[in-house]
């Protein structure tokens, strides 16, 4: 617009029903923009709302062992172990030896590799195993990062609740029970034939 006296500034923002924000104080003449300013802030927090959700805190989650773990125990852990790392979070496993235990840091050392081997496909060993005292720590990292996680997991749960709005009323479970039923329903009637 060019350089406007305020009277003229203001009076061209009460017309257009919008505000007169200055954008540089300091400039000679001062710059100002007409614009709707409450729109103008609640884009911007739009924005920043959005660029915080997308954001990934690195989490390190927790896995405490013994070096006698009974082999139920071990897949059980294993399993949450595998699922931190597919949430894309880096996993600490400390093998606790108690008593004559700390005389065999060998058992704790082969339970880490093999835990290591068997989570190979989604992790990777950040850390090698070490001593430290009474307990053995090692430090597994995920291959995927955090937010590629997290966005795989956006999109799963996007994708039920599409098939959630495609068959309503219905869950997963009595979805595929139904179908069960349906197949058995005509054996029936051709074994009484």
């Amino acid at each position: 617009m060019g350089i406007v006296p305020l009277a003229k500034a203001l009076e061209l923002a009460q017309e257009y029903d919008l505000d007169l924000v200055e954008v540089a104080a300091n400039a000679r003449p001062p710059v100002c923009k007409l614009m709707d300013y409450g729109k103008f802030k609640y884009e911007s927090a739009m924005k920043a709302r959005e660029a915080r959700k997308n954001q990934a805190h690195t989490v390190i989650k927790e896995m405490k062992l013994r070096p006698k773990i009974d082999p139920h125990d071990y897949d059980t852990k294993k399993g949450h172990v595998v699922r931190f790392l597919k949430q894309g979070d880096k996993v600490k496993i400390t093998i606790m030896f108690r008593g004559r235990e700390q005389s065999r840091p060998e058992l704790g050392y082969r339970l880490l590799q093999r835990l290591a081997e068997d989570v190979q496909d989604l992790g990777f060993v950040e850390s090698n195993p070490k001593q430290d005292g009474r307990n053995m720590i090692m430090v597994l990292g995920p291959h995927k990062k955090k937010t590629e996680a997290m966005a795989e997991a956006r999109q799963a749960q996007e994708a039920r609740k599409a098939e959630a709005k495609a068959n309503p009323g219905k869950s997963q479970n009595a979805a595929e029970a139904e179908g069960a039923v349906e197949t058995e329903a005509p054996a029936e009637a051709s074994a009484e034939a």
